[in-house]
């Protein structure tokens, strides 16, 4: 018999958490009726500024049947945690699954770029991707160049070499979903060998808060500059005092009603 699941999500805690985060995503997005437009990464809407894509994108799955491959695979996956004997373990998994999201999101866009641009292929400029696939492929890809002889446990009975495990997921998916993005589970691949085999390292904790923080200001200016949700609570509205001296330009209206005019041209260019 297999170990109590309690002690499973013990020895994973990152996976377990991670997978709890994806879940409570998933019912939200299905309970508020979202879909590929509001949280999915697309070329153009990056291109417009809007950032916080490469972000929400990757922690959103709107299919039940996507959710439910990438929570199995990531499960499985986990076993990297318990790897801290080969220069794995739980920071490991954390600070490059950090990397895994940005870069593979990062490159999907700049794959996209080349595909426009380049090959004049103006499909990929309203292709919109959602899914933490990207992330589960790099893992499957690290693992496979650090632990070649693991397996890879899909649904509960579909077991597979893990030193195959990246590309024969790729074509499983592509089969059982077929809107699922080739090119975000490519990227994932590619940065999953690209960390592997050691040619992006030296990830510790300073990098990796520095990365997060920055990531975490870009996401909040990004959304706050394309309009996207409500963060008005931000602004910082210059105090006055009429009995001062003024010096230079003087705007019309007081700070609040400049606020309001700029919202008003932001939802203009929106719309």
């Amino acid at each position: 018999m297999g170990k109590p699941l309690i002690y499973e999500i013990i020895e994973k805690p990152a996976t377990s958490c991670i997978i709890g985060l994806l879940s409570a995503i998933w019912f939200y997005i299905q309970k508020k009726g979202i879909g590929y437009p509001q949280v999915g990464l697309s070329y153009e809407t990056v291109m417009e500024g809007q950032y916080w894509r490469i972000i929400t994108s990757a922690f959103s799955h709107i299919s039940v049947l996507h959710l439910v491959f990438n929570v199995s695979a990531l499960w499985s996956l986990g076993v990297v945690e318990q790897l801290q004997h080969m220069g794995l373990g739980v920071k490991f998994y954390l600070h490059y699954t950090l990397v895994l999201v940005i870069l593979s999101g990062l490159l999907v866009i700049g794959m996209y770029h080349v595909l426009i641009q380049r090959c004049k292929i103006e499909y990929f400029r309203r292709v919109t991707a959602v899914g933490y696939s990207c992330v589960v492929f790099g893992w499957m890809t690290i693992l496979c160049v650090k632990q070649p002889s693991s397996k890879l446990d899909l649904f509960g009975f579909l077991s597979l070499p893990i030193s195959f495990a990246p590309f024969e997921s790729l074509i499983f998916t592509s089969i059982i979903v077929p809107q699922a993005s080739f090119l975000g589970h490519l990227s994932g691949i590619i940065v999953g060998y690209a960390i592997g085999w050691g040619l992006i390292h030296g990830m510790n904790d300073y990098w990796a808060i520095s990365i997060l923080g920055w990531t975490i200001l870009i996401f909040i200016h990004s959304l706050k500059k394309s309009g996207a949700i409500d963060i008005s609570f931000l602004e910082i509205e210059p105090v006055t005092d009429p009995s001062l001296p003024t010096v230079g330009f003087l705007a019309s209206g007081n700070g609040r009603t400049t606020q309001m005019s700029n919202l008003a041209v932001v939802a203009a260019d929106i719309v």
